[in-house]
């Protein structure tokens, strides 16, 4: 970690803290936006329960938020008429 990930992601620009953490949380968004199971998730995260893999190390995926903001937001500024249809 300190030899070799953290100087790329240094020269790269990226200026967070980087642990192994961070590869098991980005794995499980990985395998969220994929579409795996969650039992499968927790299988291979080795986690004692689904929860702890949803609730601490998985991410909504980005893709699937913007696509439910706009949804809302088209909700929301439907012209009247439009909504009565």
């Amino acid at each position: 970690m300190r030899k070799v990930i953290r100087p790329i992601a240094i020269r790269v620009g990226i200026t967070k803290r980087i642990g192994w953490h961070t590869f098991r949380h980005t794995y499980s968004t990985m395998l969220r936006a994929t579409r795996v199971d969650i039992k499968v998730m927790q299988e291979l995260l080795r986690h004692a329960s689904s929860r702890v893999t949803m609730d601490t190390y998985t991410q909504a995926v980005t893709a699937q938020k913007t696509q439910s903001a706009e949804w809302s937001d088209s909700l929301v500024s439907r012209p009247r008429n439009a909504a009565r249809d």
